[in-house]
């Protein structure tokens, strides 16, 4: 299945040291998509440096043609990654919606791979992609590995979800499955991923997961103690909610 359609959401919060090479490589993904029907969304969460000016001055160097291409959503108040998402999504106006993290840790030209490979069949479906069931082309710290593990243990055992890498930010909907899902996320932090997983099971719809060439990017605002027992404490909230 050809992806014809596309809007692709990048959340961000504070990223002034890390936007000059993301939108270096924003503009040669306007380029490797160029024969879809692109929208990209820039969801600026609440930045207190730099990060509004540097992408009003990235949009204004656009040709015309990938000026129209793109939408940026700005808000004073920093709510996390999952209320970004949300507003990204639910502007969203293409047949698929790409949720795709900023440092470009997972490049969107994935999608040509996926394509390729005929690995997209069908619009019931949500695609994420994994880099835990295919770990040939991710590089990462050991660190992150082993909190991944220990996160992965407490959800298995909390919620029946049966899918590998939850939190990867690689993920592919169909704007239809998008909307419905993301309108009911309440949960904004580092485990919005969860409660998503968690409401497509609900609405029996499946996740396929895919291979996906990762890379570790430094720079990760994530603090493995104190946001990782916060994620342990959202997720037995979760348990008790659903």
């Amino acid at each position: 299945m050809n992806l014809k359609s596309l809007s692709i959401v990048f959340p961000f919060f504070n990223e002034e040291k890390r936007l000059k090479v993301s939108f270096e490589r924003l503009k040669k993904t306007l380029k490797n998509l160029k024969s879809i029907d692109l929208e990209i969304i820039l969801v600026n969460d609440g930045s207190r440096d730099a990060s509004n000016a540097l992408t009003k001055k990235f949009i204004s160097s656009l040709s015309k043609s990938n000026k129209k291409k793109v939408k940026y959503i700005s808000y004073k108040k920093n709510k996390g990654k999952g209320y970004a998402l949300k507003m990204g999504v639910l502007k969203a106006k293409k047949k698929w919606v790409l949720t795709c993290d900023i440092d470009f840790s997972a490049d969107p030209k994935s999608l040509l791979h996926w394509q390729k490979n005929n690995f997209i069949r069908s619009q019931k479906f949500c695609y994420f992609g994994s880099r835990r069931k295919y770990t040939k082309d991710v590089k990462y710290k050991l660190y992150r590995k082993i909190l991944g593990d220990v996160f992965v243990a407490i959800k298995n055992i909390l919620f029946n979800i049966n899918i590998l890498d939850t939190q990867c930010g690689f993920k592919l909907y169909p704007k239809k499955i998008a909307r419905k899902i993301f309108k009911k996320i309440t949960e904004y932090g580092y485990i919005h991923d969860i409660e998503i997983s968690i409401l497509l099971k609900k609405k029996s719809i499946n996740v396929v997961e895919l291979p996906l060439k990762w890379t570790h990017v430094s720079g990760s605002k994530l603090n493995i103690l104190t946001d990782g027992a916060g994620m342990i404490f959202r997720l037995i909230i979760l348990s008790l909610k659903y």
